[in-house]
């Protein structure tokens, strides 16, 4: 059971994060809590697996370039594939889909050249193949949802 000050940060401020250097104690100032407790009710949020990260949401290509791959990779090696993936500080995401390619993230890199030589990485490491989902239209999905919390 999650108290309020959880709930709160929870549906508050999954967007428009304060950006200065001190956002955990404008967070605080702004709902009359401590610094402290702030950081606390987020690490255990953490913990909690209600949240993953804190961070901005580039547009892809605006910083670098980016790509979606996919990979069809057999069930009982799913989770140690995932693994290898995760490993690599250029992944910003991956996800398991209900589909032949069941494997999907999205790699970030400074440049082209570094995306390909990371993704060849990627693909030796596992023994799989990525099927590459070059950007071709701009889509804005705004990912902040309202929280009912009627418990």
């Amino acid at each position: 059971m999650l108290n309020p000050l959880q709930k709160q940060l929870l549906n508050d401020f999954q967007q428009d994060f304060p950006l200065s250097p001190t956002p955990y104690s404008d967070i605080a100032k702004s709902i009359g809590a401590s610094e402290q407790e702030v950081l606390d009710a987020l690490q255990e949020l953490k913990k909690l697996d209600y949240i993953s990260r804190i961070g901005p949401i580039v547009p892809p290509n605006k910083l670098g370039c980016s790509m979606l791959l996919a990979m069809s990779v057999p069930e009982e090696q799913l989770q140690s594939v995932a693994q290898i993936i995760n490993q690599f500080q250029e992944v910003n995401h991956n996800y398991q889909r209900e589909n032949r390619f069941n494997l999907w993230f999205v790699l970030i890199a400074q440049n082209s050249s570094h995306l390909e030589a990371v993704i060849a990485e990627i693909e030796s490491e596992t023994g799989f193949k990525t099927m590459r989902l070059p950007l071709l239209a701009d889509f804005f999905i705004n990912l902040g949802f309202e929280l009912d919390w009627d418990d």
